[in-house]
This record gives C-alpha cells, structure tokens and sequence, in this order.
C-alpha cells in the first residue's frame, strides 16, 4: 500500500505523528466504453462552452454559481484556506462507541505509526480499547473539512469519515405512523424465523457472483474469439411478480419456520445435493457459448 497523506494525531499535549492509507478498495471489473461497429475506445474532451476549445486540465479552475453569477476559484485560492494546509487531525471529544450511528460512517483508512518509536500510537490504541471510547476528530483532506470516528481494529487504528449531519435525510414515511398491531404469536414465530437463520458473520464467506461471472465472460471471449450471448452466458430470470397480493403474515411467518427447519433437518444431504448441481462458473459460461455463440473471425484491434 502507499500512504495517500501524512500529518499527526493530536489531543491535548500529545502528538502521534502517522501516515494514512485507503483500507478499502473496488473489486469491480474495469470496463470502459467503445464503439459498437468497430472497437474504437470512445474518450471524452473538455471543451469550453464559450470558444468551443479543448481545454487542458492543467487550465481548468473551478467555481461556484448561484444560478447569476458565477465565482472563479484558482488553485491558488484554494490554497490559501487554512484549514486545507493543516496536517493535523484533532481529537475533538471521545464518545462511547454504541452512540456513533452506522448510517453517518463513509470512508475508511488506516493509520501507521510515523516516528521512531509507536509508543504514543500503542498507548492511544490501548486507551481506547480499554474505555470502550471512540475518538471524534476533524482533519483536512484533498481540500474538504472532514469529521471522523477513530476506532480500533485489531492493532491498528482506523480513521473512518463521517458524514455531516446535514447529510443524512430524514426518514419521513407517512405510513409509519399509522398504528399496527402486532399479536404475541406473530412475534414469537417472527422471532423463531430469526432463531433458524441464526449465524456468525463472515464476510469472507460471500463473493460478488456478478463480478465473477463477468470475468468468466470476458475470459471466455479471449479464449475463444466469439462473440458470447450474454443471457445464454447468466442464465435467464424470469421477472419476479410485483403485484400487490396481500399476504397472511402468521401463514408467511409459519410457512418460513417450517420451510427453515427442513432445509436444516436436510443436513449433509440438502449440501450435498447442492454442491453436485453447482456447475463451475467458467464451465457455464464456456457451454453457453459454445451452444449459443455462432463462430466468426476475430474483429481487428483498434
């Protein structure tokens, strides 16, 4: 990893020098866009709306305006708010952890200890593992104020951004506030649902099968050099009903619990039932294409 910003943790009179990187990353296939009939790659220019010129980004400033005027921001003013040269993140107040709300966390980063000796970053961490605090800070990155929570993950400390509080829209719903009456055998079985799907979360357990079968496709296209049929390549769905049937939820309650606890009575045997039908993901793909893709020859690099 390379760090993306260096400064220093401060609160009160200590100072923990350290260096910050990105701790998540995007899986996600890059594609870009070409033209259909030949392949050619399709770019995008930025071209003044004045002269009709292709202005290099070297000559592009930015601005505000209000719908009658617009303001001219150079670099240079950008540069010279305060708060954009401060290397600094302050610890503004440390709260119990339980009160910061999941839906204000944005990104993440990761803080390592720079300076000779981490004893300032070792006693902060143990500080806050011991407290069940976490860290409320304010800090300056790529010309935006930021608010952060600085929590604890494993050994090593974690900036994750917060959204500001003008940020979150409110949940105004009107039909949460008719009255619904929930009867204790609803519960009870809503609750037994719950029981049955109980587990421990691990993430590692979960893939993005989208992104894997698109790389099976684009890997099946460079092996083969035919075109593939995308719906023979994924399978065809057939659209869910949306209508607006009006279930009973006591039968939905009763139907999931017993349709829950067979699929568990099932065991071994329902898992193995389910690996054997699984195909590999390149399996599929490369017998969809074989079935549905007509050969051609391969189209000229553009």
């Amino acid at each position: 990893m390379r760090s993306i910003w260096k400064g220093a943790l401060t609160f009160g009179l200590v100072n923990v020098p350290v260096k910050v990187y990105s701790a998540t990353e995007d899986h996600d296939v890059p594609l870009h866009q070409v033209h259909a009939k030949d392949g050619g790659r399709i770019r995008y220019q930025r071209i003044c709306e004045i002269d009709g010129e292709v202005v290099p980004y070297q000559d592009i400033d930015k601005a505000y305006d209000d719908g009658e005027r617009t303001v001219v921001l150079t670099k240079e003013d950008l540069a010279s708010l305060p708060a954009e040269r401060s290397r600094e993140i302050d610890v503004v107040e440390f709260v119990p952890t339980e009160q910061v709300d999941l839906l204000t966390l944005d990104r993440a980063y990761y803080l390592e200890p720079d300076s000779a000796s981490p004893k300032a970053y070792v006693l902060l961490r143990k500080t806050l593992e011991q407290t069940d605090r976490t860290a409320i800070v304010r800090f300056s990155l790529r010309q935006k104020t930021r608010l952060a929570a600085l929590r604890v993950r494993g050994d090593v400390l974690v900036l994750q951004t917060l959204l500001w509080a003008d940020e979150v829209r409110e949940a105004a719903f009107p039909a949460l506030d008719e009255p619904v009456r929930i009867s204790a055998k609803e519960l009870e079985l809503s609750a037994s649902l719950v029981e049955s799907f109980a587990s421990d979360f691990d993430p590692s357990q979960f893939e993005d099968e989208y992104q894997a079968e698109l790389r099976t496709l684009v890997q099946a296209k460079i092996e083969q050099g035919d075109a593939l049929d995308t719906a023979a390549t994924f399978g065809d769905h057939e659209d869910e009903d949306a209508g607006g049937e009006v279930i009973d939820l006591m039968a939905a309650l009763r139907a999931s619990v017993e349709k829950s606890r067979a699929a568990r009575e099932g065991g071994e045997r329902a898992a193995s039932g389910k690996k054997d039908a699984a195909a590999p993901a390149k399996s599929r793909a490369e017998a969809s294409a074989k079935k549905a893709a007509p050969k051609k020859k391969p189209a000229k690099a553009s």
